[in-house]
């Protein structure tokens, strides 16, 4: 009984197909030295938030992610190189249900909020023609002076 659970493991082990092994960047284009000035190159090893790629994505060898990952380190240090990537797009609505919820009912009490008046709009009550002094409220002597101007 034993035997026939090795053999089934094996028969199912000779089925599978070996993964193919990845080949590096590196060693395809026969680069010895990474430089972290090479800001075109070492996005090559990076994904879109700007994380460093694995081993086992890129096809490095070990030295090689090493260096890589010391020149990307040095790069973004000196600024060539982003440490993250802004995600412009928003989250789709689904999702948490308690969250979503929470979201929907403020914005349902958000209103839009009216500019506030201007002194002018917001002093009705005073004449035409009579100028506001520095309390906002209309002076003896500048009501006395705009009807002498429009007497005169």
């Amino acid at each position: 009984m034993a035997r026939d659970r090795d053999r089934r493991k094996s028969a199912a082990a000779d089925r599978r197909r070996a993964p193919k092994k990845k080949v590096s960047i590196l060693t395809s284009e026969n680069i010895t030295w990474i430089d972290y000035k090479d800001v075109n190159l070492l996005r090559r090893f990076m994904s879109e938030r700007a994380k460093i790629r694995a081993r086992r994505v890129t096809g490095n060898s070990a030295q090689q992610q090493r260096a890589v990952a010391r020149a990307i380190r040095v790069a973004r240090e000196m600024a060539l190189l982003p440490y993250s990537v802004r995600q412009v797009t928003q989250r789709s609505k689904g999702g948490r249900g308690r969250d979503r919820d929470r979201d929907r009912d403020r914005d349902e009490l958000r209103e839009p909020v009216a500019p506030a008046p201007t002194e002018a709009e917001d002093r009705t009550d005073v004449p035409e023609g009579v100028t506001l002094g520095a309390a906002d409220e209309p002076t003896a002597g500048s009501a006395a002076t705009a009807a002498e101007d429009g007497e005169s």
